[in-house]
């Protein structure tokens, strides 16, 4: 098995593959939310598509009862490549992305 650069663990829960124990719990605090009314749905690894062809992903997209639609990323480190995708995809799209 290949070590992760970060030391992250994957988990496999439900047949989807997480990177990181901390991706794994926050899909299961938006499923309990989901079970219990406050989540409509929401969406994983969704794709931003930027310039020069680059590709970030969002690792959740959250559409809340209240008609709220919120954007989170799981972050255990925050490389100078994240910062800098996370900053194009806010300046290029009407959203803020929440880091969990």
């Amino acid at each position: 098995m290949l070590k992760h650069k970060f030391k992250a663990k994957p988990v496999t829960d439900d047949g989807i593959r997480f990177a990181s124990k901390k991706e794994h719990k926050r899909y299961t605090e938006l499923k309990l939310l989901q079970k219990y009314g406050e989540v409509v749905f929401f969406l994983r690894q969704v794709p931003f598509y930027l310039s020069g062809g680059v590709k970030y992903l969002c690792d959740y997209q959250v559409f809340w009862t209240d008609g709220n639609v919120t954007f989170e990323d799981v972050k255990g480190m925050k490389t100078p490549m994240y910062i800098l995708k996370k900053k194009q995809v806010e300046a290029t799209y009407p959203i803020t992305i929440t880091e969990i």
